[in-house]
């Protein structure tokens, strides 16, 4: 996939547009940047959890796990689900998960 080639001679909508995506994609970039959401998603490629399996997964208290998580809801990254008195999360679309494999591959596998 090659990136798309910018002129000064682009159109004021061609621009509008670009600061629009570069917003979006600032944005999605700092939802992931903090280590706990990082390991929620990395969680959520798995499949949908609830809070109280997050917390245990990640060994922290319920308060953290959901301060992180409204932070992922708020960006559209998850959705979540209520079952009685349980709340479950999943990835909200493909673009998380596309993410944590291109991290997976730089930061997490191992040198040949």
């Amino acid at each position: 996939m090659a990136l798309p080639q910018f002129s000064s001679d682009m159109a004021e909508e061609e621009l509008d547009k670009m600061v629009e995506n570069a917003t979006r994609a600032s944005n999605f970039l700092k939802a992931i940047s903090h280590e706990g959401r990082l390991m929620i998603l990395c969680h959520l490629v798995s499949g949908e959890k609830s809070v109280t399996e997050l917390e245990d997964l990640l060994s922290a208290r319920q308060a953290a796990v959901s301060q992180q998580l409204s932070r992922l809801r708020l960006e559209g990254l998850v959705i979540p689900r209520r079952e009685g008195k349980a709340i479950y999360y999943r990835l909200a679309d493909d673009k998380p998960r596309r993410m944590l494999e291109t991290v997976y591959e730089l930061f997490c596998e191992e040198e040949d």
